[in-house]
């Protein structure tokens, strides 16, 4: 079965569009000027390249998934409201009208809930943006049942950060349980995938169970040398990044909170 990568999860961590729809703009967005200008530059020219390829041949599933992750990919980056709505639209399009031709597509189903989830960020605070939330989580449910495996598990990742980041009932699906349980699930699929035992160290944190914390950071410090070596690419390089800053993060404010002098 083919890899494909999201670029990622988010997302940062997977702030994929419905964690800022609920955290008031918590999305990570790239600024003007440095490395982040060159990522959002170079995700726009993949995104323009990616849709002659798709418009050139629409029936290619090559060409729907390359073109929906570019979608998702620029949306991501895009700092205006407006662009990331018609880049998630134009993404969307693309798996709604390949999955009707094939229903039980992977990677169809995936790139429809990123996409789907820029889209809600774009439109957040919205009636529709909270709609949107059942879709996202229903779309990625099904990718994991076609192939779990997909993007080092990123459909269980992603409903993991979903399932944490939402309100909890009435108001949404947050759940501790679930993303506890989605979580688990992607770093026992891709253990070696640091997004996945990242998450897990920035969960525990979040909960403040430290200890378990320390244990993923353990483990995600474990693989950091191999996974170095084995996840290359030009892809990549905004995930390696915003990786090495968050392992950091954790890493810092562990050390912080055992400190003698922070007095807990």
């Amino acid at each position: 079965m083919a890899t494909f990568y999201s670029r990622p999860t988010g997302t940062a961590k997977l702030k994929l569009a419905v964690t800022g729809l609920f955290l008031l703009g918590g999305v990570w967005r790239g600024v003007a000027g440095g490395p982040e200008k060159n990522f959002a530059a170079r995700a726009e020219a993949e995104f323009h390249q990616a849709q002659n390829g798709f418009q050139a041949d629409t029936g290619n599933p090559t060409n729907v998934w390359r073109f929906a992750r570019a979608s998702f990919n620029y949306a991501e980056l895009a700092t205006n409201a407006t662009v990331r709505a018609d880049v998630a639209r134009a993404g969307i399009a693309a798996c709604q009208q390949f999955l009707a031709r094939a229903p039980k597509s992977a990677p169809g189903r995936y790139y429809l809930a990123l996409n789907s989830g820029e889209l809600a960020d774009a439109l957040a605070p919205s009636m529709t943006s909270y709609k949107l939330v059942h879709e996202i989580e229903r779309e990625f449910k099904s990718a994991a049942e076609l192939d779990e495996k997909l993007d080092f598990a990123g459909p269980a990742r992603c409903l993991g950060l979903l399932y944490r980041d939402a309100p909890g009932w009435p108001v949404s699906i947050g759940s501790k349980r679930k993303a506890r349980e989605w979580l688990d699930r992607a770093a026992a699929l891709a253990p070696d995938y640091p997004e996945n035992q990242l998450n897990l160290a920035e969960t525990y944190l979040q909960w403040h169970q430290r200890d378990d914390a320390r244990k993923f950071l353990e483990k995600l410090d474990a693989v950091w040398p191999v996974a170095q070596t084995n996840f290359t690419g030009t892809i990549l390089e905004k995930d390696w990044q915003d990786w090495a800053t968050r392992r950091e993060t954790v890493r810092t404010e562990l050390n912080r909170i055992s400190s003698p002098k922070s007095g807990r």
